[in-house]
């Protein structure tokens, strides 16, 4: 299955097309219900359960879930927020199929439960529960472990953003395709295990994918594997720009990262002052001199990306060189100080940039970047898409839910982050591997998407402990488990 991630009105649209084409909506929610007790069944032995049914379509999915526990001999009850006979359509219908108990919707109703099915409300709800339904989902969530129908009762679908409150689940089942908001945080967290199932929808087609989940089916195939008879200078040539001599340890982790991930020629651009305290700490990468921008500009001319903004200084030095770099051919990695230097002036440097460079600031870098943009958006996904549209390149916004949006619309959420990345350089050296792809013939949307990635599982895999310096030396052990997977696929 492709990882596409829908809106609620194209989840809608799909439900739609698949009862026009003769899938009639009863059977989508059987199947619906049907796999949400399959979940179940793989992760519990039976218990009491307590089913909690919304008015909707919802609700009448947690209708067939109450009834195949019952037939399945588990006891089970449902909680219902309307009486049966106020629901409509195909909701109406599974109520009506439903031959065990049912009693209101209160928190007295979670007594002696040791498993709770919340199928309240699912992603399309547009407006917050009522203080007596968060009363029961706070009660449940104190009571026993909670498996969301869709969602979490009280997330926004297309945000992740509670309304008021949204209840922590323990596994979320959700169908045909996930929402933004099991990828967006708080709602990633707040879904738990998240199950994708298939209720025969038609996929949608990969013209119309325009956000996706962020992995290696989106970029493995075209990954710039060396050829047999590769040597260096076939493998791209890099250029780290260096800050003054007390700040040069970023610019050699970036570095370090673009030689780790592939990059067959990595060189330190650095200030005459620096140069003998990064000549002390590089071996593998080279090191260049540069008394002013006209120098370094002519190294840019010669190589095929160049990172600069790495504890480079919010000088004038650094506007200079940014804008010089970005007179070359070369593909900019924009990053930390290089952002902050155009706070005053983001246009300058849009105008200076094209569709293969990457920016890749935090929140607090974006916002000086693009102020207000964030507040202003209902989620990170249409900040990025709205920044990348406005840069007119790549943006790459950092976070536990990184984004990466292209100029053309393309956007893709990261899911693997990890607690230990939080830790001084690490974005440093998320710098250098988007670079070191990008030098080596990469699309600059993908390289970032695959340096995300690669970034994350590195330090999922380190664990506890991590710093930045571990990051690039988990790279090789990484780059084998893919070169095995695509050799195995």
């Amino acid at each position: 299955m492709d990882q596409a991630i829908l809106t609620v009105s194209e989840m809608t649209k799909a439900d739609q097309a698949a009862i026009a084409a003769g899938a009639p909506g009863r059977v989508l929610m059987q199947r619906a219900g049907e796999a949400v007790f399959q979940a179940i069944l793989a992760r519990w032995s039976a218990r009491p359960v307590v089913v909690l049914c919304g008015p909707g379509n919802n609700g009448g999915d947690g209708y067939v879930v109450a009834q195949r526990l019952l037939e399945a001999g588990w006891p089970v009850k449902v909680a219902a927020m309307v009486e049966a006979a106020r629901l409509k359509g195909d909701a109406a219908l599974a109520a009506a199929d439903w031959t065990g108990q049912t009693v209101a919707l209160t928190r007295g109703a979670l007594r002696g439960a040791e498993l709770i099915v919340d199928a309240i409300f699912g992603a399309g709800l547009s407006r917050a529960p009522d203080a007596g339904v968060r009363d029961v989902l706070r009660g449940a969530e104190a009571t026993a472990p909670i498996v969301a129908v869709d969602l979490p009762s009280g997330l926004a679908g297309d945000t992740g953003q509670p309304m008021t409150m949204a209840p922590k689940a323990a596994l979320t089942v959700t169908f045909h395709r996930k929402k933004p908001a099991h990828v967006l945080e708080p709602g990633h967290s707040l879904c738990g295990e998240v199950v994708v199932a298939d209720i025969g929808l038609a996929a949608p087609a990969p013209r119309d994918i325009r956000l996706t989940e962020n992995g290696t089916w989106l970029w493995l195939s075209r990954y710039p594997w060396p050829k047999i008879d590769a040597h260096k200078g076939d493998r791209g040539r890099l250029i780290v720009v260096s800050g003054p001599a007390h700040t040069t340890g970023a610019a050699r982790l970036a570095a370090r990262a673009g030689l780790r991930i592939g990059a067959g020629l990595v060189t330190v651009a650095t200030p005459p002052e620096s140069l003998s305290v990064n000549a002390a700490h590089l071996t593998a990468i080279m090191l260049q001199p540069f008394l002013n921008e006209e120098e370094l500009q002519a190294m840019a001319e010669k190589v095929d990306a160049v990172v600069i903004g790495p504890a480079a200084g919010v000088t004038e030095e650094t506007r200079l060189n940014v804008l010089a770099c970005c007179r070359t051919g070369a593909a900019m990695i924009v990053d930390a100080d290089a952002l902050t230097i155009f706070r005053d002036e983001p246009d300058e440097l849009f105008s200076a940039l094209d569709r293969d460079d990457v920016l890749t600031p935090h929140p607090g870098e974006f916002e000086r970047l693009f102020p207000g943009l964030l507040a202003r958006s209902a989620c990170r996904v249409v900040a990025a898409r709205v920044a990348a549209e406005m840069a007119g390149c790549v943006v790459v916004l950092k976070g536990s839910d990184t984004v990466i949006a292209g100029p053309d619309g393309r956007a893709s959420i990261n899911t693997n982050g990890a607690p230990w990345l939080a830790t001084a350089g690490s974005g440093d050296v998320l710098s250098g591997l988007i670079s070191g792809l990008i030098a080596q013939g990469m699309d600059s949307f993908e390289a970032a998407c695959a340096g995300v990635w690669i970034h994350a599982e590195s330090g999922r895999d380190f664990g506890p402990g991590l710093i930045s310096e571990d990051l690039p030396e988990l790279v090789p052990a990484l780059l084998r488990k893919l070169d095995a997977a695509r050799g195995a696929a």
